[in-house]
Parts: C-alpha cells; sequence; structure tokens
C-alpha cells in the first residue's frame, strides 16, 4: 500500500514548515518532510539556492539544474510513498524564471497513480513582513515590503490550482494539519495534480 503525499506549496515565511511539523506531530503516520530545506541542506554551495530559487530570473546561469532538482526531489517524494511512507514536502512552486520552465507541471506527471494532495499556503505578505522582521534569519527585512518578497506573492500561487487552500494569518499549524488531515480522508475530485499534469 502506497503512503500519502501532502505538498505544501507558499512563499517562504508562509508557515509551510511549521504545518509540516505539525502534521508530523499530530497526524497518524509516519510523515517523512522532504521539502525544499531538506534538499538544499544536500546541495553544494555552488547549486544553493538550488529548488529555493527566487521568482524574477536573478540567477539565469543555476536555473538550467532547477528542473533536474525538482524532478530528482519528486522521485524521492514518490519513492518513499512507493515504500508506504506518508510524506509531507513543503515548496515554493513558481515559473518567475528568466524563461518558463513547466516545473509544476513536470512535477505532477511523476506523481501519476500516486496519492498527492496538493495545498496552497496563503498569508498576507503583512503578516510575512512581521515573521521576517521578528526573526530575519537572512531573509530580506526592513520597512515596506521588498521587492523579492513581492514577486514571491505574485508568482507562487500561479495557476492557483489546489486540493485545499490554508490561509496561515488566521490559522494555527495544527488547525492546518487537522484541515490537511479531512481533506485526506475525503479526497476531492478531480485531483489537482491531476488537472496540473495536463497543462
Amino acid at each position: 500500500m502506497t503512503g500519502r503525499i501532502v505538498i505544501l506549496n507558499g512563499a517562504p515565511r508562509s508557515g509551510k514548515s511549521s504545518i509540516a511539523r505539525a502534521m508530523q506531530d499530530n497526524l497518524p503516520g509516519h510523515w517523512i518532510n522532504l521539502g525544499v530545506d531538506a534538499q538544499n541542506a544536500m546541495l553544494p554551495q555552488a547549486l544553493l539556492p538550488g529548488i529555493g530559487l527566487r521568482p524574477g530570473g536573478e540567477r539565469p546561469d543555476l536555473e538550467a539544474f532547477v528542473p533536474g532538482l525538482f524532478s530528482a526531489l519528486y522521485d524521492a517524494i514518490a519513492a518513499h510513498a512507493r515504500q508506504g511512507f506518508d510524506v509531507v514536502a513543503d515548496l515554493g512552486h513558481h515559473d518567475s524564471y528568466s524563461q518558463p520552465l513547466g516545473i509544476l507541471p513536470a512535477c505532477a506527471r511523476h506523481m501519476a497513480g500516486l496519492d498527492v494532495l496538493f495545498v496552497g499556503v496563503r498569508c498576507p505578505v503583512e503578516t510575512i513582513m512581521a515573521r521576517r522582521n521578528a526573526d530575519p534569519r537572512g531573509y530580506v527585512a526592513g520597512p515596506g515590503v521588498p521587492e523579492p518578497v513581492r514577486r514571491w506573492q505574485e508568482a507562487v500561487h500561479v495557476p492557483g490550482i489546489y486540493d485545499l487552500e490554508l490561509d496561515t494569518a488566521v490559522l494555527s499549524p495544527q488547525a492546518c494539519a487537522t484541515a490537511i488531515a479531512q481533506a485526506l480522508a475525503h479526497p476531492p475530485q478531480p485531483r489537482a495534480f491531476a488537472r496540473l499534469a495536463r497543462l
């Protein structure tokens, strides 16, 4: 029996990692987190930020590696699920590179035949900036909304096809995990990844 897969998609500091931890702590099953932070921890400095490359075409020299890195990550997600593990992956999908790369539809095609719930993690930019300013950790912070942050807000939810959407400005990580558990128990049809795979 294959495991379940939950892909959390949203901008940096939107709360994806906190939701993933809440899922691991509160949902039945053995949830393995194979998101952007896990992958980037394995990469050499020359490939960073890997799949975390920001929208706007800032590093065209790295873009050639990004489709392969996403493909390898999704292959790993699929492999764990086929071994019966549940997988949560916190990611920031966008197609705002120096040229379109079509990564999200390609990743969706990798998941054919697997149980995938695609979750849009939304958060108002004001809340994201408050979180950044409270704990910058190397992120762009300060007054106003820096352009990189604005680009993430605009690019990460295109085309916006999800099975479930969560607003972390009003929902705690535990409440988000509960909503995900309910969606897993009663999955919407047709599934978002099936629709994305046809794009």
